[in-house]
């Protein structure tokens, strides 16, 4: 999977969802003041900066195994702790944390239920942990244009919708087998503006994460077909404006 990109073009791939999803989210895993947080799989820090507006630099910290998008969180939140690592191997001790969060990660950890269970460690007991991540398996996340103009072109292509927790109910099961307890579902929904259709098609060439692995890997017949396609599926002209609906679990630990 690759993630070791330069934060700017993961920005601008992903980052006008994440950002107001980190709002969203940490409203739903009940972030407020006086509570210390841990932003697993951090990347650049969206949810990060939203973590620091409500708690303060000292009460929050982040990992990402991404050397490029710990460098970029560390410059945009210079007071944060901020260390490379993954979901699997937090570098932190037991019980260090009120509420640690994990925005659209569950999906890409190599073992998503050793992942939960190293993020219930480091919380307290009693203590949140939340994550979320996009509804691909529903068709509702913010790529669901994209894959569905892969398919067509392409049928025996894998797209994110046999992700881990990406379907209805999975990543509450994911929680529970993990050992969390009183698990809660919802649904996040964000929407997202692109001035034009280029605006919206161009961060799929950076290649970022799956989607943009799957452009990379066509020659170039191969990418005009695929972006025609994808351009068949919007208005002529105009802006477009998309919605995007993730899934949330929040459960405690202990």
């Amino acid at each position: 999977m690759s993630f070791d990109v330069a934060a700017d073009m993961y920005g601008r791939f992903m980052g006008r969802y994440a950002d107001e999803l980190a709002v969203r989210f940490a409203d739903a895993a009940g972030v407020t003041p006086g509570l210390r947080a841990l932003d697993v799989g951090c990347g650049p820090g969206a949810l990060t900066a939203e973590l620091v507006a409500r708690l303060g630099p000292d009460a929050v910290a982040g990992v990402d195994p991404s050397a490029p998008f710990v460098a970029a969180a560390r410059e945009r939140l210079p007071h944060v702790e901020v260390l490379r690592a993954s979901a699997e191997q937090l570098p932190f001790p037991d019980d260090g944390f009120d509420v640690t969060l994990a925005q659209l990660v569950v999906h890409f950890m190599t073992d998503p239920v050793a992942g939960l269970r190293e993020m219930a460690r480091v919380t307290r007991p009693g203590g949140v942990v939340a994550a979320c991540v996009w509804d691909h398996a529903g068709e509702r996340g913010p790529l669901t244009v994209f894959w569905r103009a892969v398919r067509a072109l392409d049928p025996r292509a894998r797209d994110e919708s046999g992700l881990a927790g990406v379907g209805e109910g999975q990543l509450a099961e994911l929680f529970a087998t993990a050992g969390l307890r009183d698990v809660r579902s919802t649904v996040l929904t964000v929407r997202a503006s692109f001035a034009s259709f280029e605006e919206w098609w161009e961060p799929y060439t950076f290649g970022v994460a799956p989607a943009g692995e799957y452009v990379k890997g066509l020659d170039a017949a191969g990418r005009a077909a695929l972006r025609d396609r994808c351009a068949s599926m919007f208005p002529a002209e105009g802006p477009l404006e998309l919605t995007a609906s993730a899934w949330a679990a929040v459960g405690l630990t202990g």
